[in-house]
C-alpha cells in the first residue's frame, strides 16, 4: 500500500506539471497560428495596394469596415477641423455626405481607399506635406481574415460564425518618402506603404495585444478619382511626375 501512495503521489504531481504546461501550448499554437495568417494576408494587401489593383472584388467577402479619421489644417499650422469618413457594404459617408457608390461592394473602392495618401490637399489631391496646409489621414480597414479554415470562409452566411472567425485591423500608411538628392522628381514619386495589423479584433471593438508592421517602397505617381463623389486613390507604378 505503501508503494501505491507513494506511486500515486508522483504520477499526481507530474499530471499538476503536465496539465499547467498544457495552456501554455495551447496559446503558443494558437498565436503560431494567427501570426501565418497575418503574413498571408499582409502579402495579399500588399500586392493589390502596390499594384493599383482595381478588380480584386474578393476583398469584399473580407472587408467589413473602412475608416478614415481626417484632421483638417489651416496653413499656419493650426487644426481648422477633425472628423471621419465611414465605409460598410451597405452606407458610406465621405466629409458628411452620403455618397452610395463609395460602399464596399467592389474591390476597387477597398484598394481606392485603402491608398489614400497620408497628406492631401485642401482639394483633396496627393501632397508630400502640409506646409500650404490640407488633410492628414488616418486609415483604418477591419478585416475577416482571408487565409484560415475553410469552413468561415465564403459562401459560408451564418453570421455567428462570421463573427467568431478570426478578424484584425489594418492601418494603412501611404506616405512621402523625404527626398535624398536635389533632385525632387524622387520625393515626388517614391512612397513608403506601411500596413500594421492588430490583432485579433473582438466583437466589441477591443483588440488584442497581436501587432505587425509589413513596408514597402513604391516607385510611380498616386493618382486620384473624383467623379460621381468618388474619393479613390491607385498606384500607378508605370507612371512617373517630372517635378520641377
Amino acid at each position: 500500500m505503501v508503494e501505491v501512495a507513494i506511486s500515486l503521489a508522483i504520477i499526481g504531481i507530474a499530471l499538476v506539471g503536465i496539465i499547467g504546461v498544457l495552456p501554455l501550448g495551447l496559446h503558443a499554437q494558437r498565436d503560431n497560428r494567427e501570426e501565418t495568417v497575418i503574413a498571408q494576408d499582409a502579402t495579399v494587401f500588399t500586392e493589390a495596394i502596390s499594384k493599383g489593383a482595381s478588380g480584386a472584388n474578393d476583398l469584399t467577402n473580407y472587408v467589413y469596415a473602412i475608416t478614415n479619421f481626417w484632421t483638417l489644417y489651416n496653413a499656419n499650422g493650426s487644426v481648422n477641423k477633425n472628423d471621419f469618413n465611414g465605409y460598410t457594404p451597405v452606407a458610406a459617408y465621405t466629409y458628411g455626405t452620403s455618397v452610395p457608390s463609395m460602399e464596399l461592394t467592389n474591390g476597387a473602392n477597398i484598394v481606392g481607399l485603402l491608398s489614400t495618401p497620408e497628406y492631401t490637399d485642401s482639394n483633396f489631391n496627393p501632397t508630400n506635406n502640409l506646409f500650404n496646409g490640407g488633410y492628414s489621414n488616418h486609415v483604418i480597414a477591419y478585416v475577416r481574415s482571408i487565409s484560415g479554415p475553410a469552413v468561415e470562409k465564403p459562401p459560408q452566411d451564418n453570421q455567428l460564425l462570421q463573427q467568431d472567425s478570426f478578424s484584425y485591423r489594418i492601418f494603412s500608411v501611404n506616405a512621402p518618402v523625404a527626398a535624398a538628392s536635389p533632385n525632387p522628381s524622387l520625393q515626388e514619386n517614391l512612397h513608403e506603404l506601411r500596413l500594421t495589423f492588430e490583432w485579433p479584433q473582438q466583437p466589441n471593438g477591443a483588440v488584442g495585444n497581436g501587432r505587425a508592421t509589413y513596408r514597402a517602397l513604391i516607385a510611380g505617381q498616386i493618382l486620384t478619382t473624383n467623379s460621381l463623389g468618388q474619393l479613390l486613390y491607385f498606384y500607378q507604378p508605370q507612371s512617373f511626375a517630372s517635378a520641377p
